[in-house]
């Protein structure tokens, strides 16, 4: 099993597994609880694969949403990540901007606090717009 957010040096990375439908959020290994409680928070479902060595955890948009739907809400959840103090990267084929736009500016007005009661990450990364990489 490969993860994204190691070999591209990030603290998550939004992508479309290939082949298929599903939206997966990789996070580090060894990724802090509290970055894997707001993913939880912001709709994503949190997997997770035990081996005799590590335990590999990610997550995905819930599969019962269309894929429209898993990309809003894929989209959504990067705004509350940046704010938090992720680094984060999304692949354009998953990424839908007037989501996006609307969560930030949600978080903006107040209307919206992805992560109230969460403070920053102790080693806080810059703060970037998410790239566009495709896989």
């Amino acid at each position: 099993m490969g993860n994204r957010a190691d070999a591209r040096g990030s603290d998550v990375e939004i992508y479309r597994k290939a082949l298929t439908d599903t939206i997966h959020a990789d996070t580090r290994t060894g990724a802090t609880e509290q970055l894997l409680n707001l993913l939880d928070q912001l709709g994503l479902k949190r997997q997770e694969v035990r081996t005799a060595g590590p335990v590999y955890v990610w997550h995905e948009v819930p599969e019962h949403l269309g894929f429209d739907e898993q990309k809003r809400l894929a989209s959504r959840a990067i705004p509350a990540l940046l704010t938090a103090g992720y680094n984060v990267n999304c692949t354009a084929d998953v990424f839908d901007e007037t989501a996006y736009e609307q969560a930030v500016h949600e978080i903006r007005s107040g209307q919206r606090r992805p992560s109230a009661g969460h403070p920053p990450p102790a080693a806080t990364p810059s703060r970037r717009a998410p790239s566009r990489r495709t896989p």
